[in-house]
């Protein structure tokens, strides 16, 4: 039995009809101990302007690995956000091109923090501050007019690693069972997790991705006859690690 940490996203599938579809790469970002910035761009693949407003909200987690979505604070004693910002927060993506957002993260870096980072295209109105006139407004909505207006929107997960990054994993490989803990401080990765019939890479279990918050386990039952492979990414050192039940 797997026990994992679920970091969900949202994603609505790309309509029909002439309107915007963006696409905002991976879902998953880092923002190492080194940096205070990140350049995240945004393609726009359909037949008509995106305009893409940008929230971010930070992610606290419990005991249980669940996470609540709280709005940014400000520093103490400053008008400065605690936390992640973007830089512009509303872009404007022509039909199959790409714009560009700075997330910037300002803040003590003591320990990890995680934002959700929400890309919402939207039909412009004045108070949304594209800086487009009233004539520019009327004629995008008219694009529109003939169908429902339902654009996809594309949640994201952005770690901020702490100042001090420190990784140390602990792998226990019993008879049964498989496990990793994470006694660090930063998110390690397990990506391409592949569970498998031995001698038959045709035959595998939809293949998965997990993040071990820091002092958290990653486990999962040894089944015979079953083939588990992986890759451990702590940072930018990766090992690749093959298991069999």
């Amino acid at each position: 039995m797997k026990r994992l940490l679920a970091i969900g996203f949202f994603l609505c599938a790309p309509l029909a009809f002439a309107a915007p579809q963006i696409n905002v790469g991976v879902v998953y970002d880092y923002l190492d101990a080194d940096k205070s910035t990140y350049l995240k761009r945004i393609f726009n693949g359909g037949d008509s302007t995106a305009f893409i407003k940008i929230n971010i909200l930070e992610m606290i987690f419990d005991e249980q690995g669940t996470a609540r979505e709280i709005p940014l604070q400000s520093q103490a004693g400053t008008t400065a956000r605690d936390g992640l910002m973007a830089s512009p927060a509303r872009l404007i993506v022509p039909a199959n091109g790409t714009q560009g957002t700075r997330l910037l993260y300002m803040g003590a870096r003591d320990q990890e923090r995680y934002f959700r980072v929400r890309f919402v295209p939207v039909v412009p109105e004045a108070a949304d501050e594209f800086a487009l006139t009233d004539e520019e407004q009327a004629d995008y909505k008219k694009d529109f007019a003939a169908g429902v207006t339902v654009l996809a929107g594309y949640g994201t997960v952005f770690f901020v690693r702490p100042k001090n990054t420190r990784f140390d994993s602990v792998i226990d490989d019993g008879n049964g069972q498989y496990q990793i803990r994470n006694n660090g401080n930063s998110v390690v990765v397990i990506d391409e997790f592949k569970d498998c019939v031995v001698g038959n890479e045709q035959d595998c279990q939809p293949t998965t991705k997990h993040h071990i918050l820091a002092g958290r386990t990653f486990r999962f039952d040894k089944q015979a006859g079953r083939h588990y492979r992986f890759t451990v990414i702590e940072g930018a050192a990766k090992k690749k690690v093959e298991v069999k039940g």
